[in-house]
């Protein structure tokens, strides 16, 4: 017997360590795994929140010490902060991540939404999840939203029905921070979440609001056009639709309406009772412009010119120019940049020679910086502007008639040609 035995096994030997190393070869297979995916075809079962934002207000305190060793408290507002948060879901944002639960879904090698590749990783999976995040550029309008969320294994596929909501709205650029509603005029809006607006309207600052009507969109690009309306400046709202629901959002945006806004040079003209009050040239140009086809050309000749340029109303007299108004609120202009960075100062102010007559460095006062070959844009509150080559501002000098807007450089390396639009006083 123990000779049969014997034989038995010298005969089948082989086979033992060949089945020891298929077992160990499966093993290995999946051991980085952690567990051993099902050989049946996958199903979805569910889709859960992974996080959620919580908005709730928070604040961070920090301390510090001054000179004397007494401590100084600082306390921030912490924004919204994502935490954990489980709930089943047919629905979900881009970027957010969520939790495929079903079965057999360990060996999948895609997952997509609405026909997009998303992202995941096989360490937080198991045969029955797979955690996700929701690509940001899956398609969730138009004929490519089929609501279709999709895990392909090695087994089969599983679909379950899946719903992208469209994005807020939200504009990244406008074509211009002013508008008008003459001359066909029309701004061009770029961002994300554009194409599922159905309304837009500017929202007055301080009362009103008007329609705005939107001319042409797609999902990042918007063209609208104004009505005239009775609006001085505000902020655009968006009503969109998102799963079957109407929602708002606002832009971050000021705008100002030219057409209530007292124009020095707008709309391609310098205004009726204006002219050129400048030591160089100043034309008319369609060079650059923002709101019309033409722009103010000023020319600041280099090296160091010591140049004003700019616009004045009537002769610069006494009796010439528009009286204060608290009302007013802000100096806005649009300048196009030279070849270089360049210091600019704004010359604002009025009375016999407009307070600016000697052109020298006294003039160095209300400072902007025109950055190159760019517009730049400048909404300045007319509250800090210093009155001519003062130290106080108009509101202290009320009596006086504002006739001269006015842009000094005195440091220039080199002749600059500067192109200014929408040179405005607004309320």
């Amino acid at each position: 017997m123990k000779s049969r035995i014997l034989n038995l096994i010298s005969k089948t030997g082989w086979i033992l360590p060949i089945a020891v190393i298929l077992m160990t070869g499966a093993c290995k297979k999946n051991n980085y795994l952690g567990y051993t995916p099902g050989s049946g075809a996958p199903t979805i079962t569910s889709v859960h929140t992974y996080y959620k934002n919580d908005s709730s207000a928070r604040f961070d305190t920090i301390v510090t010490y001054n000179s004397a060793g007494q401590p100084v408290l600082t306390i921030n507002q912490l924004g919204p902060t994502p935490v954990r948060f489980d709930s089943v879901t047919t629905a979900g944002v881009l970027g957010n991540y969520y939790l495929i639960v079903g079965t057999n879904l360990g060996s999948a090698t895609t997952v997509t939404f609405n026909g997009f590749n998303a992202y995941f990783n096989r360490a937080y999976s198991t045969d029955n999840s797979i955690l996700v995040q929701l690509p940001s550029k899956a398609p969730y309008f138009g004929t490519q939203a089929t609501n279709n969320l999709v895990v392909t294994t090695t087994n089969g596929s599983a679909t379950f029905k899946f719903t992208i909501l469209s994005p807020q709205p939200t504009v990244n650029t406008y074509s211009s921070f002013d508008y008008t509603s003459t001359g066909g005029y029309t701004m061009t809006l770029n961002g994300i979440g554009l194409a599922g607006v159905t309304a837009v309207t500017v929202q007055g600052t301080v009362s009103g609001s008007s329609p705005a009507t939107i001319v042409s969109q797609n999902d990042s690009i918007m063209i609208l056009s104004f009505p005239s309306s009775t609006v001085t400046r505000g902020f655009l709202s968006f009503a969109y639709s998102s799963n079957g629901n109407t929602l708002k959002a606002n832009g971050s945006q000021e705008l100002v309406n030219l057409d209530n806004a007292y124009q020095v040079f707008a709309n391609g003209a310098i205004a009726p009772g204006w002219g050129s009050w400048s030591y160089d040239n100043l034309s008319i140009s369609n060079v650059h412009a923002i709101t019309a086809s033409a722009s103010c050309n000023m020319q600041f000749s280099g090296p160091s010119g010591y140049k004003v340029d700019g616009l004045r109303m009537g002769g610069g007299g006494a009796a010439d120019g528009i009286p204060y108004s608290p009302d007013y609120t802000y100096l806005v202009f649009y300048v196009y940049g030279g070849t270089a960075q360049e210091n600019m100062y704004v010359e604002f102010g009025g009375g016999p020679g407009g307070g600016f007559g000697n052109n020298n460095v006294a003039n160095a006062i209300n400072p902007v910086i025109v950055l190159p070959n760019q517009w730049n844009y400048f909404k300045l509150p007319i509250s800090t502007l210093r009155w001519n080559t003062g130290t106080t501002t108009w509101a202290a000098n009320s009596s006086q008639l504002l006739n001269t807007v006015g842009f000094f450089m005195y440091a220039n390396t080199v002749t600059e040609q500067l192109y200014f639009d929408d040179i405005m006083l607004v309320k």
